[in-house]
Parts: structure tokens; sequence; C-alpha cells
């Protein structure tokens, strides 16, 4: 009788800390960031952005040496995989992926990616008085920074657009697939019909990572001077 499990019996770790507080730090952070622009806070718009960095080098760090959830190389797949993913979502069936499935991998990349080149943009931009700029605007000419601003607004549009599909697609599967995808994100946990065996890194792969972040945010927000 204790072989006999039934679906959605075990409930088993899924996502680690390290993970669910990069998430909400950067879904909270984005909208900051967007709120101090536009009420002209340039000061802590700049902050905002130094912290995201560091978020961003942090989550790319532990991508590969992180918790299996974590890694790329465990839920990053390709087109051939992904394409036969997208076929199964008609199927009302709840996915029992431990993890990300190959169409969120694409959008998670797709997110870090954009946000990488907002960062990075928004460290050479200048304003149109050449009064606020990034901390590396002085590695290209006015009329460069100039560009770089505009590509830092434009490439804000596309994010948006990326975190509306993201809400589109927490809802499709909250309401026609019938999987809760955000409540695993903040308890770290979800029901399995079996347990994954899933491994996580040691804590104390978690502070070094973090340290190396947090010194590649300072290191930047300084103009790469000591």
């Amino acid at each position: 009788m204790r072989d006999r499990v039934a679906p959605a019996e075990i409930r088993a770790r899924l996502w680690d800390a390290p993970v669910r507080i990069v998430h909400w730090a950067l879904v909270l952070l984005i909208g900051f960031s967007w709120g101090a622009a536009e009420f002209d806070q340039m000061l802590l718009h700049r902050i905002s952005g130094y912290v995201i960095l560091g978020l961003l080098v942090f989550r790319i760090l532990w991508g590969f040496w992180g918790s299996r959830t974590a890694l790329f190389a465990s839920f990053v797949k390709g087109p051939g995989r992904t394409l036969a993913y997208l076929k199964t979502l008609p199927n009302r069936s709840p996915a029992d992926v431990p993890g990300h499935n190959p169409l969120g991998a694409w959008s998670v990349l797709a997110i870090l990616g954009v946000l990488a080149f907002q960062v990075t943009t928004g460290l050479f931009a200048v304003d149109i008085d050449a009064f606020e700029a990034g901390p590396l605007s002085d590695r290209a000419s006015f009329e460069a920074g100039r560009q770089i601003a505009e590509l830092h607004e434009a490439s804000f549009a596309v994010l948006q657009v990326l975190v509306a599909l993201h809400v589109v697609a927490v809802l499709f599967y909250l309401i026609w697939k019938r999987s809760n995808l955000i409540a695993p994100m903040v308890t770290g946990r979800r029901r399995f019909a079996r347990d994954p065996g899933l491994t996580f890194a040691p804590w104390w792969r978690v502070a070094a990572t973090a340290v190396v972040a947090a010194a590649f945010a300072w290191f930047v927000s300084k103009g790469l001077r000591l």
C-alpha cells in the first residue's frame, strides 16, 4: 500500500531561495526603476540599476554552478524539444516538469538578455543636457551616449512586452493547465506525482556568488576605477 502514491501527493522542494529572491527582487526593481525615471529621480534610478546589475550577474553565474533547477543546462532545450512541448499546450493536463518547461526556459533567457542590454546601455547613456550620465559614459562620445540612451529607452518597451507575455503565460497555466506557477516561486515547493530527486547547492556557494556579483556591480558603478 505504501508504494501506491496518488498523483500530485508529494510536495517536494523545487526552487532554492537564491532563484526566488532574484526573481521577486527583479520584479520590484524593474517597476521601481521605471517609476524613478518617470519622476526624474535619477539617483534612485541609477542605484536601482546597479542592484539589478548585481542580481543579473548573480543569476547568470548561478545558471552555471547553482542548484539543479537553476542551471541553464538543465532547462534550456533545443528547437525540436521546444516545438514538441508547444504541441502539448492544448492538453489541459498539468505538466510534471521539475522546473522551467522548454518554452518557459526561452522566456527566461529573453528577459535576462533584454535586462542585460538595458543595464549595459544605461551605463553608457547620456541625457540631452549631459547632466545625467552613466558611470561608463566617458568611454564614448556625447553623440554615441545619446544614441545609446535612445536604445536604453527602446529596449524598455521590449522588456515590457516580454513581461506582459510572461504574465499571460502564468495566467494561461493557472487557468487552462490548472498549474499554479506563482506559489512555488514564493514557497519554493510544489506537488509532484513522484519525488523529482532534485539537488541544491550549498549556502557557501550562494555567499561566494553573491560576493562576486556585488563586487562586480560596485566596480562598474565606480566607472571601473578603484
